[in-house]
C-alpha cells in the first residue's frame, strides 16, 4: 500500500527514543495560543478540524492577523465554549514595525489577562513570530498545512521568517506527504499528517438528502467541486471542460479570492452558488454525480494536499483530479480516484467517473482505504507527540 510511504508517529517516535509513544496526555492545565493567517469563520478547514478538538479538552486562543480598520488598537474576543477567537483591531497606515510592537504588546495583556501561564504555542504561519517570540511556552509546534511562500503575494521574508520559526519548534506537522519530503531534513522532528476526514458526515451523501434550493433546478449529470477559488483552481480547464460538454452541469461552491472573477468561465452549464457552510456540504454532494480537483500546475500547488480528496470520496463520490503530487499519491496510484492533465483527459476520466458510481468494488475499496482515516486519530496523535515532548524535556531536566 502506498499508506507505507506516509511515516507513521511510531517510526519517528522510535527514532527519537519515543516521546510521543504510549498513551501520554497533555497536562490538563494546559492552554494552546495559535497563531493563524486564516481566518476561523472562513472555510472549515484543517485549523478548524483540530483547534476544535484540543478545545474539548484545553483552552484554546486563536489569534487571528490584524484588521486595520480602527483609531485605537483593541483586542475583540469571541468565546465558544474553551475556544476564544481573537481579532486584532489596528489603525491604519501603521509601518511594520509598529505593528508588531502593538501586536507583542497586546498579546502579552491578553494572556495574562486570561491567566494564561501553562501552554503550548501552535502556529499556521511564520509571520507572527516577531509579535510571538518572547512567549514562554512549554511547547512549539509549527503545522505546516502549505507552503505559503508560494502562494500570491506571499512576503518577500517568508521563506526567512520560517527558516526562523523551525529553528524554534520543537515539533513540525506537515499537511502532507510532499511537504513533509520537503521539510523532514530541516528539524530532528518533523511527522506527515495528511488530510483527515469525519467520515460519517461526508458519508451522509450516499443517502438521498434533500437538494438544496439553489441546486436543486439543475439537470444532472452534475460535476461538483467545493473550496477557495484562488490562484490554485485552474479555470482554464473548467472552462475548456464545460464547452466540450454542455450537457454537464458544473457546480461550484466556494469563495473567489485573489483572483479577478472576470477571469471566470461563464458558459450557461457553469454555476458558482458561493460560499456554503461545512454542515451543508453533504447535501450538495449528495446530489453531484461526480467531484472535481481542477487545480493548476504551478508553485502554489505544488505541495498541497487537499482535504477534500478523502472526502468526496466519503461521499461516495468517484473523483477526477490534476496530477497533483499529494493525490496521485496515493489516491491515483491506488486507483481510487481518476488522473487526467488536459481538457481531452478530463473529458475522458469525467465519461470514466460517471460510469463508476455503481460499482460496488471500487466503494469498498475506498471505505478499506479510509478506515481510520479520522480528524479524531490525527489530533490523539499530535497530543501524544507534544505530551512526549513534555516528558522528554522533564526527565532531561531531572536527569541533569
Amino acid at each position: 500500500m502506498i499508506r507505507s510511504a506516509i511515516p507513521s508517529d511510531r517510526e519517528h517516535d522510535a527514532d527519537a527514543g519515543g516521546p510521543g509513544g504510549g498513551g501520554a496526555l497533555l497536562p490538563g492545565t494546559m492552554d494552546l495560543v495559535c497563531l493563524s493567517h486564516l481566518r476561523w469563520d472562513f472555510v472549515f478547514q484543517r485549523p478548524q478540524h483540530l483547534l476544535s478538538r484540543f478545545a474539548r479538552h484545553h483552552r484554546v486562543y486563536v489569534i487571528e492577523e490584524p484588521i486595520h480598520d480602527v483609531e485605537s488598537p483593541e483586542m475583540r474576543l469571541r468565546r465558544e465554549g474553551n475556544l476564544t477567537i481573537v481579532v486584532p483591531h489596528l489603525p491604519p497606515g501603521l509601518g511594520e514595525q509598529t505593528v508588531h510592537e502593538l501586536l507583542r504588546s497586546r498579546l502579552t495583556r491578553l494572556l495574562a489577562d486570561e491567566d494564561v501561564n501553562d501552554f503550548a504555542l501552535w502556529y499556521y504561519t511564520p509571520m507572527a513570530l516577531p509579535f510571538s517570540d518572547h512567549l514562554n511556552a512549554r511547547v512549539v509546534v509549527y503545522d505546516c498545512m502549505d507552503e505559503l511562500s508560494a502562494f500570491r503575494g506571499a512576503p518577500p521574508e517568508m521563506l526567512a521568517r520560517e527558516a526562523q520559526l523551525i529553528e524554534r519548534a520543537d515539533l513540525v506537522f506537515t499537511g502532507g506527504l510532499s511537504l513533509y519530503e520537503a521539510k523532514r531534513d530541516r528539524h530532528h522532528s518533523v511527522h506527515a499528517f495528511p488530510s483527515s476526514i469525519e467520515y460519517d458526515h461526508f458519508a451522509a451523501a450516499r443517502g438521498t438528502l434533500q437538494d438544496p434550493a439553489d441546486q436543486a433546478g439543475l439537470p444532472s449529470p452534475r460535476i461538483g467541486f467545493y473550496g477557495v477559488v484562488d490562484e490554485r483552481f485552474d479555470v482554464d480547464l473548467l472552462g475548456q471542460v464545460a464547452s466540450a460538454r454542455p450537457d454537464w452541469q458544473f457546480v461550484i461552491l466556494g469563495p473567489v479570492v485573489k483572483i479577478d472573477p472576470a477571469t471566470l468561465p461563464r458558459s450557461a452549464n457553469v454555476h458558482y452558488l458561493g460560499q456554503k457552510g461545512y454542515k451543508d456540504l453533504p447535501a450538495y454532494l449528495s446530489g453531484w454525480d461526480v467531484a472535481i480537483l481542477p487545480f493548476a500546475r504551478n508553485e502554489s500547488t505544488r505541495f498541497i494536499s487537499p482535504t477534500k480528496t478523502p472526502e468526496y470520496l466519503a461521499a461516495g463520490r468517484p473523483v477526477v483530479s490534476t496530477p497533483i503530487t499529494d493525490v496521485v499519491r496515493p489516491y491515483g496510484n491506488e486507483a481510487l480516484v481518476h488522473i487526467a492533465e488536459d481538457s481531452r483527459g478530463w473529458v475522458a476520466a469525467i465519461e470514466k467517473a460517471l460510469a463508476q458510481r455503481t460499482d460496488e468494488g471500487w466503494l469498498a475499496r475506498v471505505d478499506s482505504f479510509l478506515a481510520g482515516n479520522s480528524w479524531d486519530e490525527t489530533w490523539t496523535r499530535m497530543s501524544r507527540l507534544m505530551a512526549g515532548t513534555l516528558h522528554a524535556r522533564a526527565t532531561a531536566v531531572a536527569n541533569a
